[in-house]
């Protein structure tokens, strides 16, 4: 179904999820008609908690994020997916399968999932995923979450984008060495054992605790709490809640929280900004660009003089 400009403005706060889908759609299709639309949503954001679920591939993510909605259901909470999958770097596609892992939660009203290709996007992210997040908080969604990629070292979007970052790890895959790793134990503001039943979590949890005790830490800041969850069995899944409502309230009453907002905001306005002058640049001066290109490649100029002749 096609909707007008006007259309999408009324009916996207009014949780018309055909109109959500669809400014979605637009969105990932880089639609200036989805920009416009946006920037007439923007003032009724801010209302819902975005969760970050990240950790490394086969650490149960999809299955955690099923059980997390379905009981934010029992809730009485309206829950917003999002699903990142990777983009195959060959032919552009993606398998976009995490839905098959989320059965229990796809089934239930109130649930809106929307599966999202990398394409080609670095850090765990789809570059739409932003807007995807913003859409649906304007659509009245309680809580958003967003499950990365998972491609481990490299998930650094995330903190940039959500509120909470839950970071996923699994006993007997070397994941306490890995928290040590790219940022990883800075991303995360919950720690999550998944498959807890299997042999080596309560070693996993004292390496976190080791690690987590070796930062700096004042009385102003958040110590991740570490919680243990068997997604497949739902077990753990109200601590894992609390823990993230408790993040949230920190986050409200803080100072740290308020600094934290802000730092996102302005990696928000830098990222639209980067992404409207890219597509500026491919739009307005595309066969320059290709001509540039080739002119690199025969290194008849470097491609740092082409940049600033475009920007320029």
């Amino acid at each position: 179904m096609k909707f007008s400009n006007e259309e999408l403005i009324q009916k996207v706060p009014a949780h018309d999820l055909r109109a959500v889908a669809r400014l979605i759609t637009l969105s990932e299709n880089r639609s200036a008609r989805a920009r416009e639309v946006q920037s007439k949503l923007f003032e009724k954001t801010g209302r819902a908690h975005i969760i970050g679920v990240t950790g490394s591939p086969g650490a149960g993510k999809s299955t955690l994020v099923d059980q997390l909605a379905s009981n934010y259901i029992k809730l009485g909470k309206k829950v917003g997916i999002v699903a990142v999958d990777p983009t195959s770097p060959f032919t552009g596609g993606a398998v976009l399968g995490d839905r098959v892992r989320m059965s229990n939660a796809a089934e239930l009203d109130g649930v809106f999932i929307r599966s999202m290709a990398t394409r080609g996007a670095l850090g765990g992210l789809s570059r739409a995923t932003s807007d995807a997040i913003q859409i649906m908080d304007a659509a009245g969604f309680d809580v958003v979450i967003v499950e990365t990629v998972g491609v481990g070292q490299a998930e650094v979007d995330i903190v940039r984008t959500a509120d909470t970052c839950f970071v996923v790890l699994v006993p007997g895959m070397g994941d306490g060495v890995q928290a040590i790793k790219a940022g990883i134990l800075e991303i995360a503001d919950v720690f999550v054992i998944n498959k807890a039943d299997r042999e080596g979590a309560d070693a996993l949890h004292k390496d976190i605790r080791v690690l987590l005790g070796l930062g700096d830490h004042d009385q102003e800041a958040w110590m991740p709490p570490i919680v243990k969850t068997v997604a497949t069995k739902a077990e753990g899944i109200g601590e894992l809640i609390e823990a993230g409502n408790s993040h949230r309230e920190w986050l409200t009453t803080s100072g740290r929280g308020a600094e934290r907002r802000l730092m996102m905001m302005k990696e928000h306005i830098i990222k639209t900004a980067h992404d409207i002058l890219g597509e500026k640049i491919i739009l307005d001066h595309g066969k320059e660009l290709e001509k540039s290109a080739k002119d690199c490649i025969e290194r008849k100029v470097d491609p740092f003089s082409v940049a600033q002749k475009l920007l320029d």
